[in-house]
């Protein structure tokens, strides 16, 4: 008979301590799965570190995972068990071990997807929240609501402006808006200027520079931009992102990861007036016609011929829910363009 085994936090700002916890049993909209590789993001060391968004302890976190299915709910259509899939787990749900720092775990049908014969576990983990966060941004009103990803997009005849490309969220944006049929510009790092411009970014710009925003701006001068999209969080990046929204011809609306409810990060002030500033909150597109456009039409379909990528690549740092914790110490000291995983046996 299986068992469960999770990585618990006991306490605020605990470590993580590995014991026995139920399997959940699937509600009608959920999925339960056999954890098989789980990535980690800098929201769960947040979390870990800080206990931003616990509201009790004890908990278990976690984001990204890829497994296989065990059980299904009564209204779940589109999995049925032993299917591999990816998914995104929705800590903010009502379970108090949601998260997927386990070996078995419940998600939502409406973020998750199957994975592709040609697809690792390893690779396909390190997508899920990146992508939720990046499609809340890029497609849902009163975000950016550009039109949706397809697999043979037509041009738009616009270019959107990502900020972060090289980050987990951004590079999920630079994919799906070229799906999408935009003409993307980016910022990074130097030395990932080619791993921007394989996901398919056609202009990519050093964020390090002092001349970045005038760089952008006279480089993209003449076309009409379909908003800024700031994925990384970080509040010179959103000024930096806004003047650039500013100074571009077209859509003044910058979308951003970094501010809203339920944190307690606020928009700097000074922020040019004619632009639009929205936040988003990925795991809310299971409730609108996002989930289902990006999901349930796009994802599998785009895995199995390359449109979508799982990027950053997986660096596999340990085995086993034991190796969760020194996974979460590294996250909150920063990766680039990395994600970091742990495999589950």
């Amino acid at each position: 008979m299986a068992t469960n085994t999770a990585a618990w936090i006991k306490e605020k700002c605990g470590p993580f301590v590995v014991e026995e916890a139920p399997i959940p049993e699937p509600k009608d909209n959920e999925i339960v799965i056999r954890s098989h590789a789980v990535a980690i993001n800098p929201v769960d060391g947040y979390m870990y570190k800080k206990g931003m968004l616990i509201q009790s302890w004890p908990t278990v976190i976690g984001c990204d995972v890829a497994g296989t299915v065990t059980a299904i709910g009564t209204s779940v259509t589109r999995f049925k068990p032993g299917d591999r899939i990816l998914a995104c787990s929705d800590y903010t749900g009502d379970r108090v071990n949601r998260g997927c720092f386990q070996l078995y775990c419940a998600v939502f049908e409406a973020l998750a997807a199957k994975v592709p014969e040609n697809v690792g576990f390893a690779e396909a983990c390190v997508i899920p929240l990146g992508l939720c966060t990046a499609a809340a941004s890029l497609f849902q009103k009163p975000n950016l609501a550009l039109p949706y990803p397809v697999l043979e997009p037509r041009s738009t005849g616009k270019v959107l402006m990502v900020w972060g490309g090289s980050s987990s969220v951004g590079s999920c944006a630079i994919q799906m808006a070229k799906a999408a049929g935009f003409e993307v510009a980016t910022t990074c790092s130097g030395h990932n200027f080619e791993y921007c411009k394989d996901l398919g970014a056609d202009y990519v710009f050093d964020h390090t520079k002092e001349t970045v925003v005038d760089d952008v701006v006279k480089a993209l001068k003449g076309k009409e931009s379909a908003g800024v999209f700031e994925a990384i969080m970080a509040a010179d990046a959103l000024v930096k992102s806004a003047e650039i929204a500013h100074r571009l011809e077209g859509k003044k609306h910058l979308a951003t990861v970094l501010v809203g409810p339920p944190t307690s990060q606020v928009v700097p002030e000074g922020l040019p007036e004619d632009v639009t500033v929205t936040y988003c909150w990925g795991t809310t597109i299971q409730h609108d016609d996002v989930g289902p456009a990006v999901w349930g039409e796009w994802v599998t379909s785009a895995l199995a011929s390359g449109a979508l990528k799982g990027k950053p690549n997986a660096e596999v740092v340990g085995q086993g829910l034991g190796a969760i914790q020194e996974a979460c110490e590294r996250i909150v000291k920063g990766v680039s363009a990395k994600k970091l995983v742990v495999e589950l046996p």
